[in-house]
C-alpha cells in the first residue's frame, strides 16, 4: 500500500488518501462489523490508483469514437466506469470513462460494508458518494447551492431511504476539480450507483450552457496537459449573467436532466446557476429534493444516528453534505 494513507477522525469516521483519491468513510451499526468492513475497504483501497493508471489510456478514450466502442478494460473499477459512461456516448456525444472515475471508486469501496449488521455506511470520494443502506435506514443529505460555501447553512436536502433504490450521489459543475464544458455552479444527481450519478452529473452540467462574452473558456489541455478533454474548450470563469441568460442555460440542462430520469440513469436532479435552481425527481414520494432545511433540521429528521457534515478538503468539490 505504498503511498496510501489513512487516519481516524475525531468523530469516528476514516480518511483514506492516495494521490488524487481522497475518501471519507463513515458507518453506523455493529462496531465489530464496522471495524472489519473498514479493514476490507482499506485493503482494497491501496491498489486502486495503480490499477487505474495501468489502463489510463483506455479510460481517456472518447467512447463515442470507433476506438471507444472497442474499449474493454480489465479491472473491475475501469469496467464500471466504462459501463456508466457508454450509454451517454450514443449519438456521437463526447465522453470518456473518466467522467465516472470518482463514483466508480466509491462504489467499489462501499461493497466492503455489505453486512446485515451495518445499518448504513457511505464513501465520500471528493463529493461523489456511494451509500449502503440496511432495511429501514435512511440518509438525509444536505444540499448547498454555492459549492464554495463552507458555512453550516443548507439550501435544501434530499432524504434517501433504503426503499428508494438510490445508492449514489454526485455533483458536477465548472467550479469543481474536474473541468466542465458548461457553466453550472452545480448539478447534483441521485442515482442507483455513484458511478451512474457521476456520469449523469457530468453530462447534465456540460449541457447547462450559453453563449455570452462574460463566460471565459480555454482549451482543457492548456490548463492541464494530461486532460482527457484535449483541446475542447472548458469553462474557467463566469461573470455575472443576466437572468435571461441564466434561464436559457438552465433550460438546456433541464432537457438533458429530464432525459436522464426518463432513461433510468438518474432518480433526482438539482441544477443551480447564479441563484436560479431547477429540481426534478422521478421518485417524489421517496426522494424529495430541495426541501427547505437547516443542518439541525437534517439531523433531527434522520431515523439513524445523527449524520455528520461532510466538508470537502481543499482539493475536492462537493455540494452534497451528509
Amino acid at each position: 500500500m505504498s503511498g496510501s494513507q489513512r487516519a481516524r477522525l475525531t468523530d469516528g469516521r476514516w480518511h483514506f488518501q492516495h494521490g488524487p483519491i481522497d475518501c471519507i468513510v463513515g458507518a453506523d451499526g455493529n462496531s465489530a462489523a464496522i471495524a472489519r468492513s473498514v479493514e476490507r475497504a482499506w485493503s482494497r483501497f491501496g491498489g486502486i490508483l495503480a490499477e487505474l493508471v495501468d489502463e489510463l489510456a483506455l479510460l481517456r478514450t472518447d467512447l463515442a469514437s470507433a476506438e471507444g466502442a472497442a474499449v474493454q478494460p480489465r479491472g473491475p473499477i475501469a469496467r464500471r466506469m466504462v459501463a456508466a459512461c457508454r450509454a451517454h456516448a450514443k449519438n456521437g456525444r463526447f465522453i470518456t470513462a473518466m467522467a465516472a472515475v470518482a463514483g466508480s471508486v466509491a462504489d467499489e469501496l462501499i461493497g466492503a460494508f455489505d453486512d446485515p449488521r451495518i445499518a448504513r455506511a457511505y464513501i465520500n470520494n471528493g463529493g461523489d458518494i456511494a451509500l449502503h443502506l440496511g432495511p429501514g435506514a435512511a440518509f438525509d443529505i444536505g444540499w448547498v447551492v454555492d459549492p464554495n460555501d463552507r458555512t453550516a447553512t443548507l439550501d435544501g436536502s434530499f432524504r434517501i431511504t433504503s426503499e428508494s433504490g438510490v445508492r449514489g450521489v454526485a455533483t458536477s459543475g465548472w467550479r469543481g476539480r474536474s473541468f466542465s464544458l458548461g457553466i453550472a455552479d452545480s448539478v447534483t444527481v441521485l442515482a442507483a450507483t455513484a458511478a451512474a450519478a457521476d456520469a449523469a452529473a457530468t453530462v447534465i452540467a456540460n449541457a447547462v450552457d450559453a453563449d455570452d462574452p462574460r463566460i471565459q473558456r480555454a482549451p482543457a489541455n492548456s490548463l492541464r496537459d494530461d486532460s482527457d478533454l484535449g483541446e475542447r474548450l472548458v469553462t474557467c470563469g463566469v461573470g455575472a449573467l443576466s437572468d435571461a441568460v441564466v434561464a436559457r442555460a438552465l433550460a438546456a440542462g433541464v432537457v438533458v436532466a429530464e432525459a436522464e430520469i426518463r432513461a433510468g440513469r438518474a432518480v433526482a436532479v438539482a441544477l443551480s446557476l447564479q441563484g436560479q435552481i431547477r429540481t426534478f425527481s422521478g421518485e417524489p414520494a421517496i426522494v424529495a429534493p430541495m426541501s427547505c432545511a437547516t443542518l439541525d433540521d437534517v439531523r433531527r429528521r434522520a431515523d439513524a444516528p445523527s449524520p455528520s457534515v461532510l466538508r470537502p478538503n481543499a482539493a475536492a468539490f462537493s455540494s452534497p453534505r451528509i
